[in-house]
């Protein structure tokens, strides 16, 4: 359908009970419109509702109004401008995905596929890296390692999320700023501490981002030079981010056989910044750390139990994905990717390198190692195009068929490819990825783009997870395994990240509440991307809705990108008066969208 009917002020919505927003809602709904006009732009018809926060469903209506929900209840009696029918079939909020690498994909190609037919409404950045603050240096950096073709006309994380929304995307936008991002800003890719002048800029970039909406500080410590910064250095940054109602997230130090030392320094920053915190990707990597589960578990309820809002997040896979670069130790990537591609160039150095991939280091985490051996580690991503015959092969194969060592042709190939070489690593557990998803504290999120199974994507292999994460829990694990109820599944995905990440107006169906919503049938829902062939689009969401706007409808994109940048609570724009209703973003002067379109 085309563009919705719009109200020239939509409902507000704050701190009503929800039963007393519902009645409300429904008589402004129904009383609110001129004699002869239909009660809404879109009126969804007897569907099982799963409001985000109770996990039983309920046959209600949902009737919209421009962007925002305008009844909730019996409205067998309303008219609306458009209808759906969506009698046997669950009507959610739209999905909200908390980790999210959309950042790139959703510039070359806003319709973000992949995740849409899964119902994500909401993407979250910023896992240690983010698309802001830049400066010369940075900015250069970014124009010259691009995968995709797209132009950069952004210099703040803000600017870069605006850049978005006026671009035309589908889903919604929000990010983290990256402590990775803001030290590489101050210290470039040096392995030393800020002197004071320099956190005291840290802390600026870091204030500067919260104002423009940053949801808070997130990290990804095992990549050089985040592994560079110290425990003093994040919490540092995390009380300015908790000044501003912001939240602390992290990719741990260490995954595996550090993994509880690392659980603790995500509890100790949390202690002493005064910060809420959640754990990406949640996971105990390698065979050896797979019985850590239960004392992780157990550090992360300690530190709810006296108080501290600790979470966790996951994606459902027991392999990851990262780069090749990741079985390097850190000191050999100091300085940045161009130092590290001349240190390896040198015989000496390289055999340092070689003996110590070779060994289990507490120092560093060894994917090499982590994985188990190089038949475990599937190389998918490389940009020469003389390399493009080994994706899909593991680093093994490559390594038997050139005669030389795992370790040696790691090396090879990232010096070749010069590049870090997307790689997957085989490394988890599949009755612990299952115990994860019934912890309650759990969330979701892919640790992927968002993308479609054409041109430039295909161009490249992936990671499964970009195209399947949420459809295999809501097919895989609820409906087949019944690891958890689906009404949980929902809450889990809706409205406990929404209120981690203290989201206005999201993440439930409510009176008041932005028209995200999703409406899929459980019985359908599924998963098809595979590691051998990961660009496949999952199945069974009929249509979606982002602020009002039908978005995918009977599983095909509308072409309608109805996007908007999601504000942090720390945001400078916030109207205490208008229960979070930010202004839509002034696009006067940005990149043209047809000019993007053409990129």
């Amino acid at each position: 359908m085309g563009e919705l009917m719009s109200v020239s002020k939509p409902y507000r919505w704050s701190s009503w009970r929800h039963g007393w927003g519902l009645l409300i809602g429904m008589t402004v709904g129904l009383l609110g419109c001129a004699e002869g006009e239909p009660d809404y732009d879109v009126l969804i018809r007897g569907g099982n509702l799963y409001d985000g926060v109770e996990v039983e469903a309920r046959r209600l209506d949902v009737g919209l109004r421009g962007d925002r929900i305008a009844a909730i209840g019996d409205l067998a009696s309303s008219t609306a401008t458009t209808e759906i029918d969506a009698a046997g079939l669950a009507v959610a909020p739209g999905f909200i995905n908390m980790l999210s690498w959309a950042t790139t994909s959703l510039l070359v190609d806003g319709t973000g596929l992949g995740d849409l037919v899964q119902g994500v409404t909401l993407e979250v950045f910023g896992e240690g890296g983010s698309m802001g603050p830049l400066n010369d240096e940075m900015l250069a950096l970014l124009e010259a390692e691009k995968v995709y073709d797209y132009t950069v006309d952004w210099r703040t994380l803000g600017e870069y999320l605006e850049s978005l929304e006026c671009r035309g995307v589908s889903p919604n936008v929000a990010s983290f700023v990256g402590a990775t991002t803001v030290r590489t800003h101050v210290l470039e890719y040096d392995d030393r501490a800020p002197n004071e002048s320099e956190l005291d800029q840290m802390r600026a970039l870091v204030r500067e981002a919260m104002m423009e909406g940053a949801l808070g500080v997130g990290s990804s410590l095992i990549y050089p030079p985040a592994f560079f910064a110290s425990t003093e250095e994040l919490i540092e940054l995390n009380k300015v981010a908790s000044e501003h109602g912001g939240a602390y997230i992290s990719h741990l130090r260490s995954e595996g056989n550090q993994w509880l030392e690392a659980i603790n320094e995500l509890i100790q920053i949390a202690e002493e910044a005064d910060i809420r915190a959640e754990i990406y990707h949640l996971k105990a990597a390698g065979e050896a750390n797979w019985n850590k589960m239960d004392a992780a578990i157990e550090l992360i309820e300690g530190a709810r139990a006296r108080g501290l809002e600790i979470t966790t997040d996951m994606y459902l896979y027991t392999a990851g994905a990262t780069g090749l670069t990741a079985t390097l130790p850190p000191w050999v990537q100091e300085g940045g990717h161009g130092a590290m591609i001349q240190r390896l160039r040198d015989p000496a150095v390289r055999a340092k390198v070689e003996a110590e991939m070779r060994s289990s280091s507490a120092d560093w985490e060894n994917m090499l190692q982590i994985a188990g051996d190089a038949s475990r580690v599937l190389l998918i991503g490389f940009k020469n195009p003389s390399l493009a015959e080994l994706t899909g092969q593991t680093l093994n194969e490559v390594a038997l068929a050139r005669g030389t060592s795992p370790e040696a042709t790691a090396i090879d190939l990232i010096v070749e490819d010069d590049t870090r070489v997307e790689t997957v690593y085989f490394m988890m557990s599949e009755n612990n990825v299952k115990r994860q998803i019934a912890l309650p504290y759990m969330r979701f999120g892919s640790d992927a783009g968002s993308m479609a199974p054409r041109p430039p994507f295909t161009d490249r292999s992936n990671h499964p997870r970009a195209y399947g994460n949420v459809a295999r829990l809501l097919g895989h694990y609820v409906r087949d395994q019944g690891v958890i109820s689906l009404g949980e599944a929902v809450r889990r995905l809706t409205s406990l990240p929404a209120e981690t990440l203290r989201i206005r107006d999201r993440g439930r169906l409510a009176v008041g509440a932005f028209a995200d919503v999703v409406i899929f049938d459980p019985s359908k829902i599924q998963d098809h991307a595979t590691f051998e062939d990961p660009h496949q689009l999952s199945t069974g969401v009929n249509h979606v809705i982002v602020n009002g706007q039908w978005t995918l409808r009977d599983g095909e994109p509308t072409g309608t990108l109805a996007g908007r940048v999601v504000r942090g609570p720390g945001w400078g724009g916030w109207d205490a008066t208008d229960a979070g209703n930010p202004p839509p973003v002034d696009c006067s002067g940005r990149l043209d969208p047809s000019a993007a379109a053409d990129e």
